[in-house]
């Protein structure tokens, strides 16, 4: 391609998730000798530029309505689609070839799932956002992973599509009723962080305690609106400046006249931010309780089951079998599974090499370190940061 590329974002730029798809974008220009961008400073406006007028070379976008998908048909350039519903991206792909990056929602509704699985949590609620293809489906995943799965119960509960004008107050007071009258302890998925603002909002108004009563875990970690939240929001992490640079990859090779056909590829979530909305330990018997919360603390301190026993009064083998019973599985391996965590964040966060990182977990050795997390991962260590992380996408596996 002789000419500079000239691309139409159309991602809003209010939230953090569009925020950080923009800075992946950005990212991945940036090694190409820079693009030029068309975006408008402003939450999902789906307009472009007269393409033939401006030059333009290719778009990417969210591509939120019948309006926009006609639009983009009709330009006559290559397309790579972020985030689409399924009737949406059907229609552009009846119109031209379109690719696809899709946060995986299955496992960001399975991630969510074991995260409140993991702090003892036995009964369950999701909220979500009625008529939204994206939230039944986060829905259902999160449903059949804690009910199919694991034999808890669950209750649903969808906002109105639009909870900011006239809907709000009617949403609250039936979102009110709803809470108070679910089982408690009670670990709740949002479909996002939006939702898990009104839940939290509902749950200050009922005066029930956040995290003691209700554990609450959003979606999408836009970390200034999971600050603002009162107590602060625990969110699933996408991987949003990955789907960004994913996408420009992906567009770049279409506009350099590479036949690419129509696909979807499914990006993992990096993990959980837990805050705290869900810094609790919802079980019953408090030596447990008591036990998960020291290794919480002190797991990548290179302790052992013999250092937990020093801060619960009880036998090995009688703590053991608690553990089994209440988490499904033994101190020793939540103490791995914790110490696991912490690497996978300083793989994705840092450009640590491994020797450092085994350090900083509290592994003795590297080998014991990767033999560890490819048992608990199914890859190793290289092979997820170069999926993860940001400053290796250009290497990243696709």
């Amino acid at each position: 391609m002789n000419t500079q590329p000239r691309v139409a974002l159309l991602i809003e730029t209010s939230g953090g998730y569009g925020r950080d798809v923009l800075a992946g974008i950005s990212e991945y220009s940036r090694t190409q000798g820079r693009w030029s961008f068309y975006v408008l400073p402003r939450a999902h406006d789906q307009s472009l530029p007269n393409m033939k007028s401006w030059r333009g070379t290719g778009i990417i976008g969210r591509i939120e309505s019948k309006k926009a998908a006609q639009m983009i048909g009709r330009a006559g350039v290559p397309v790579v689609g972020l985030d689409v519903s399924p009737d949406m991206l059907n229609l552009v792909r009846s119109l031209m070839p379109v690719s696809e990056i899709h946060p995986d929602p299955r496992a960001a509704a399975r991630l969510a799932g074991d995260h409140l699985i993991e702090r003892g949590f036995k009964s369950f609620a999701f909220v979500g956002v009625r008529d939204q293809v994206w939230s039944q489906e986060r829905q259902r995943t999160f449903v059949q992973h804690v009910l199919g799965q694991h034999k808890y119960s669950c209750e649903v509960f969808n906002l109105s599509e639009v909870t900011r004008s006239s809907e709000y107050g009617a949403d609250q007071k039936e979102l009110i009723q709803w809470l108070q009258k679910l089982p408690k302890p009670l670990g709740l998925m949002a479909c996002n962080d939006d939702c898990g603002r009104e839940v939290l909002d509902a749950a200050t108004v009922a005066e029930i305690s956040v995290p003691d009563e209700i554990g609450v875990i959003g979606m999408d970690n836009d970390s200034v609106l999971c600050d603002l939240c009162n107590p602060p929001l625990s969110s699933v992490i996408p991987n949003a400046r990955r789907a960004g640079y994913e996408a420009a990859a992906l567009l770049d090779r279409m506009m350099r006249g590479e036949k690419v056909p129509s696909q979807t590829v499914l990006l993992e979530p990096t993990g959980v931010a837990t805050r705290q909305s869900t810094d609790v330990i919802a079980i019953a018997d408090e030596h447990v309780a008591q036990a998960v919360r020291f290794i919480r603390k002190r797991a990548c301190d290179n302790i052992s089951v013999e250092d937990v026993l020093k801060v619960v009064p009880m036998s090995r083998t009688l703590l053991e079998r608690r553990f089994k019973k209440l988490l499904g599985r033994t101190p020793h391996e939540h103490i791995l599974r914790e110490k696991i965590e912490r690497v996978k964040n300083l793989l994705t966060t840092t450009d640590l090499t491994l020797s450092n990182i085994a350090e900083r977990a509290g592994f003795d050795y590297v080998e014991y370190l990767s033999v560890a997390f490819k048992r608990l991962t199914g890859t190793t260590p290289s092979q997820f940061r170069n999926k993860n992380f940001r400053r290796q996408w250009g290497n990243a596996d696709s």
